[in-house]
């Protein structure tokens, strides 16, 4: 009779250690057991158990599909199946014996965990004299196997009393016809009628400290071991629900690192509770600053581990648990399959930066073995935040496609090699569940064909947000970038040419829309030909950004040789110069603000809430408030009608559509008295600020010569960066005034309810409606659709900036199993750090603000904190006296609009939108990238509150530091 209960005192040896009976998982714990491990207590119900139970159910299951039948047909036996296994009884004879060994394994009182395990399909290893080689002879395929994880495809039970065991027992074998797993299972060619199930009952450690290790760094393969460790139960660090740290041990040194977070949550059993699942438990106080693990601890974690790793010969992953004695406990040990290689052979990455802090968690629960695609939407969430419709996703992948194509003809790279890869420029970017992101394996291809590219790699990785394992393959050649160096610099002697070039050429293009027709023949002539010539010279604006990133990366290195300063420095010799055609934008709003705010009855009026600003505004341009009011409200709208928030976004409003919108725009500089003579005086005040400290630290006059030279050159290609910036923004504006008058125009004829709904059709579609070239004719139909699936993407939680897919599926299948790359933790001192941007040091109350709609007034006054910004955010900006932005670089626009308007500015902050409340007395420095959250004994003693907007704030603090006796005063209302 085959023995459906094993144990290692009744088995022999022999069961145990055989996966293609037991499954990986339990024959991989009895080879630790026998190799002297502290493996707790367990047994086994072979998968056989599982084949008899399941035979036994058979009769009363509906007839099994024959080869061949649809999927529909196959999940609704699967369905059955489980439903059937979950209200069955086990026999009599088999409950009496696992109550036997639950009390052999935990005691009457005791506690187990019980854990499925999908068995392979291979035969067991005919020699089993060496367990370790029969276990790598038999796991061909299978739950925690090297080549298939299954990862997260059954059921495990734990604090399982003996009242609850049978239950557990059916619950994992049901779970081989989970809907996941049946799935899983097709996908991967194996027959998702052909389950079988092993169950393992092991006693339940207590563990008041769990962890997961690595022997290798999971994202690279180098030479690292990695720990992640929760207060509680493992099940917190595996499923991502308590607070986490990491450390790394370097064997080579023997040092230990670590990245540490406040602990707030743990996982284990509910106090008073005797049994049941877990769940999530406060950490007590004491301990929430408290490293999970000593470094005596986080080295006897990676010693258990390199021995794991040297029993079964290839890198290990594995998950323990600490008692209250400090024990450590080895609950589960699997192979370990790292990510691509993303550095040199050889090269560990650095420990302390946000890289080092990658889920390890999500590592341990990915299936290593699919290939990914990566996608990033670090910055691109500066133009196209949140869910965007059809209609402006379809114009951003028509501008990527060719601007990036005209910007590799630019570069030198083969005009053949660009049309055979026209497939991965018309993907550049992917429309996910309606947020748009890059596809960062094309970006990779493309750009590696840029000789030069491997100069800035580095950089632009950066301003991308790409990090761990969606990092591309270097291909750095010298010769080749040797031989490429003459092209750049020619470029680089061209380019300001050619940028005026550009500017005249476009300057002419917003000319010419002012006297096209309203007939959509018209309209889409204006339209192709508006594109065509766009395709013909936008590279230009990509090459700038070329440049820039050279010279930053060469301005950086000077500056870290010469003086041993940070960027900061650097920063601060950004600020001054020409204004660009975005800060002009700005200061021509406050110029009709200063208007606005010299005559008292439209003063009032602006700032009255209950005023009618579309009444208002008629009001202002038809002069009832004056001439000098009137035109210069109808010369901003002429100019400037096209910045507002989203104003990529072809579905927003701007005020060239909705022009009283400017009155809520410039409300709080209304209110403020802002002016544009002071505006001018605080940039240059910083700007001189900066070159005195540039000669504090460099008396080397030549030296001093060469890095103001360099950002000089940085500081004009900022300033091309946010002209041409603008320019795109007028692009998108003239698409979207041809689109809602081509959208008005089927409203009228009655394709359409309304001429916004072309938000939800795609640029052809909606050309394609007038032209004859439209696959649809009933548009109103489509549009609903999508509009139904917009509003439901809308409420999704918002994904992670980077994360991966597994290659090879329809992306509608391979996005709910997208994983999160590179997720940051804090600084060990309490710090959040990121890039500073726009020096100062200013203390103040935070606004964070997630919806860019918000009402400028509430952020007057405050530190903004925000995910990312646009060129439609700088009316916030302008009311804040801080600025901290989760993404973005030295080139984002939050870095140089916060230099201009000379407001401390620290960017690429990861998480700073929940790590910071909103309302927290915040610290930020600008110089050096660093925010701090106030002590209470460091806040104003009695704040005062107050119901105008913003004005509680307006105490906001800011410290000065006096170079000469490095003392610093606090004064209100003053940024350094």
């Amino acid at each position: 009779m085959t023995e459906l209960v094993v144990t290692a005192a009744t088995d022999g040896g022999e069961v145990l250690a055989d996966a293609a009976r037991v499954g990986n998982k339990f024959a991989r714990q009895e080879v630790l057991r026998r190799a002297g491990f502290r493996v707790p207590e367990f047994f086994c119900l072979p998968a056989a158990a599982f084949d008899q139970a399941l035979e036994a159910l058979r009769p009363a299951l509906p007839a099994e599909p024959a080869d061949g039948a649809d999927r529909a047909e196959v999940e609704s036996w699967c369905a059955a199946a489980r439903e059937a296994l979950v209200g069955a009884r086990l026999p009599v004879a088999l409950a009496e014996r696992i109550r036997k060994e639950f009390a052999a394994v935990a005691g009457p009182e005791g506690l187990v965990a019980v854990r499925a395990c999908v068995v392979p399909a291979a035969a067991a290893a005919d020699d089993a004299s060496g367990a370790a080689d029969a276990l790598e002879a038999s796991e061909a395929i299978g739950e925690d196997s090297a080549v298939d994880p299954f990862a997260g495809m059954s059921d495990s039970f734990l604090y399982v009393d003996e009242d609850g065991l049978a239950d557990a027992v059916l619950g994992c074998w049901a779970s081989a016809f989970n809907p996941q797993a049946v799935r899983y299972r097709t996908l991967r060619g194996l027959d998702p009628l052909r389950a079988r199930v092993a169950v393992g009952v092991q006693r339940m450690v207590l563990g008041t400290r769990s962890f997961v290790a690595f022997t290798r760094d999971p994202r690279d393969g180098a030479v690292l071991r990695v720990v992640a460790a929760a207060y509680g139960i493992g099940e917190g660090v595996v499923q991502e629900k308590a607070d986490i740290d990491h450390f790394f041990h370097d064997p080579a040194t023997d040092e230990v690192t670590a990245r540490t977070v406040r602990k707030q949550w743990s996982m284990g059993l509910p106090e008073g509770a005797a049994a049941g699942s877990p769940a999530l438990l406060p950490v007590a106080a004491e301990l929430a600053e408290v490293p999970v693990l000593d470094d005596g601890q986080v080295r006897a974690v990676a010693e258990l581990a390199a021995k794991v790793e040297e029993l079964f010969g290839v890198p290990q992953d594995i998950e323990g648990a600490l008692t209250e004695d400090g024990v450590v406990h080895l609950l589960q040990a699997r192979p370990l399959v790292t990510a691509p290689p993303t550095a040199t052979a050889g090269t560990a990455p650095a420990t302390g930066t946000a890289d080092a802090t990658a889920t390890t968690a999500t590592a341990a629960t990915e299936d290593p073995g699919t290939a990914q695609v990566y996608w990033g939407n670090h910055n691109i969430t500066e133009s196209f935040p949140g869910v965007s419709g059809a209609l402006t996703f379809s114009q951003s992948r028509e501008f990527y496609r060719r601007s990036f194509a005209d910007l590799y003809r630019r570069m030198g790279v083969p005009e053949s090699w660009v049309r055979d890869n026209a497939h991965r420029l018309a993907r550049m970017v992917g429309y996910l569940e309606g947020q748009v992101y890059y596809r960062l394996d094309d970006w990779h291809a493309l750009h590696g064909q840029m000789p030069m590219f491997e100069l800035v790699r580095r950089g632009w990785e950066q301003a991308m947000g790409i990090t761990g394992p969606a990092r591309g393959e270097r291909r750095w050649a010298a010769p080749a970038v040797a031989l490429a160096l003459p092209r750049l610099a020619w470029r680089s002697a061209l380019h300001p040419w050619q940028v005026k070039s550009f500017l005249r050429w476009w300057d002419r293009q917003m000319a010419e829309a002012e006297t096209i027709g309203d007939s959509p023949e018209e309209l889409i002539a204006f339209y192709r030909r508006l594109w065509e010539r766009a395709g013909e010279r936008w590279g230009v604006t990509l090459v700038n950004a070329f440049i820039a990133l050279v010279v930053l990366g060469a301005g950086s290195v000077l500056l870290r040789r010469w003086t041993g300063e940070g960027p900061q420095v650097l920063v601060g010799l950004m600020g001054g110069g020409r204004e660009n055609r975005s800060l002009e934008a700005v200061r021509a709003a406050m110029g009709l603000a200063e208007l606005v705010g010299a005559v008292p009855e439209l003063r009032a009026a602006v700032l009255d809430d209950a005023s009618d600003p579309e009444q208002l505004w008629q009001q202002i341009v038809e002069g009832h408030h004056g001439a000098a009011v009137g035109d210069a409200a109808r010369g901003y709208v002429a100019r400037y009608g096209d910045r507002a928030l989203h104003d990529l976004k072809l579905e927003e409003p701007t005020p060239r559509q909705r022009p009283w919108t400017v009155l809520a725009l410039i409300r709080p500089l209304v209110r403020q008295g802002a002016t544009v003579a002071a505006s001018r005086a605080d940039e240059q005040a910083a700007a001189r600020k900066a070159r005195e400290r540039l000669h504090e630290v460099l008396p080397n006059p030549v030296r001093r010569a060469v890095l103001l030279g360099v950002t000089s050159l940085a500081r004009d290609l900022a300033r091309i960066r946010e002209d041409t910036r603008f320019c795109r923004t007028q692009l998108f504006g003239l698409s979207r005034d041809v689109m809602w008058r081509l959208g008005a125009e089927l409203a009228r004829t009655g394709v359409l309810d309304d001429a916004l709904d072309v938000a939800d059709l795609t640029v052809e579609e909606v050309i394609g409606a007038f032209d004859g070239t439209g696959t649809v004719t009933d548009l109103r139909a489509l549009v609903a659709l999508r509009r139904t699936q917009r509003e439901r993407w809308a409420k999704n939680p918002q994904r992670p900036a980077l994360l991966g897919t597994p290659a090879g599926l329809p992306l509608a299948r391979a996005l709910p199993g997208a994983s999160a790359v590179g997720k940051a933790a804090a600084a060990d001192d309490g710090l959040l750090r990121g890039i500073g941007s726009s020096g100062g040091v200013v203390r103040g109350r935070a606004k964070v603000v997630l919806d860019p709609s918000t009402d400028p007034d509430l952020a007057a006054g405050r530190i903004l904190v925000a995910r990312e910004t646009d060129p439609g955010w700088l009316f916030l900006m302008m009311s804040a006296t801080g600025m901290v932005v989760e993404r973005g670089t030295l080139l984002s626009h939050t870095a140089i609009t916060g230099r201009l308007l000379g407001v401390p500015t620290v960017v690429a902050v990861p998480g700073a939108t929940t790590a910071i409340p909103d309302g927290a007395w915040i610290e930020i420095d600008g110089a050096a990238g660093t925010v701090r959250l106030l002590p209470p004994s460091e806040q104003p003693e009695d704040p005062e509150e107050s119901g105008e907007p913003g004005e509680s704030d307006a105490t906001a603090l800011t410290t000065r530091t006096a170079p000469t006796d490095g003392t610093a005063s606090t004064e209100k209302g003053d940024r350094t």
